[in-house]
């Protein structure tokens, strides 16, 4: 028998759009409230907006996650604005691609500024509120690309594949404070980093879409409290 989720506080970074969208209004229909965190702070107030329609509270914050000053101001505004959290989704990722000698440096570092150590600064400020509950879930959104690279991925395997170590350490450091860190590692899901490469609508549709994420994660989110799945790789079934 699974857990019901309502009333529960999540917050969600990369929530103005494709994943962190889909999995805000996901959750909203669970009456989960809902903390969001994005860069754009009209598209955010727009998906805020949208989850409030389903009955929940919802706020938003608008930050870089690689900055530790913003991450900090922002998980305090949506923390006053909703209570600790319950649910963190470390959504908020950018894709550089390339050859390795053609990516410029600056670029290289931002990717994993983004990708890597956000992820590692928006735990840092949420996690403690998890242990003080003494119970909770991480999600963290890597990538089919951080269990294979690619030619012309290096910065984004990189990062990705750090994401995967840095959960799996997390995870085996907090079980003893009931916590349960999750890596999904998806392949191609129709979002606009997916879109840089110009696929036709066709292509697209038999991408996976945001909303089929959303729906996993409310799932394993629902699970009794005893049990968690780790690692999972979700894949377009029929994708060429």
């Amino acid at each position: 028998m699974g857990q019901s989720i309502k009333g529960k506080v999540a917050f969600i970074t990369g929530g103005a759009r494709g994943i962190g969208r889909a999995t805000a209004l996901a959750l909203a229909e669970e009456g989960v409230n809902v903390g969001l965190l994005a860069t754009t702070e009209t598209t955010l107030r727009e998906v805020a907006e949208e989850a409030e329609q389903h009955g929940i509270s919802a706020a938003y914050a608008a930050a870089d996650v690689s900055s530790p000053e913003e991450v900090e101001q922002a998980i305090e505004k949506l923390t006053d604005s909703l209570g600790p959290a319950d649910i963190l989704i470390n959504n908020a990722g950018i894709g550089t691609y390339g050859s390795f000698l053609e990516i410029e440096p600056e670029d290289w570092k931002r990717v994993i500024d983004v990708n890597l150590m956000g992820v590692y600064y928006v735990t840092r400020q949420v996690l403690p509120q998890l242990i003080k509950k003494n119970g909770g879930d991480i999600i963290n959104i890597s990538s089919s690309s951080g269990l294979k690279g690619t030619a012309g991925s290096s910065a984004y395997s990189a990062s990705k594949f750090g994401l995967l170590g840095l959960t799996e350490s997390l995870m085996q450091e907090v079980r003893k404070h009931n916590i349960r860190v999750f890596a999904l590692t998806p392949s191609m899901v129709a979002t606009e980093l997916t879109n840089k490469g110009n696929p036709t609508e066709e292509e697209k549709e038999k991408y996976m879409q945001p909303e089929d994420l959303a729906e996993y994660m409310v799932a394993q989110l629902k699970l009794h409290p005893r049990i968690f799945i780790k690692t999972s790789a979700q894949w377009a079934t029929n994708p060429f």
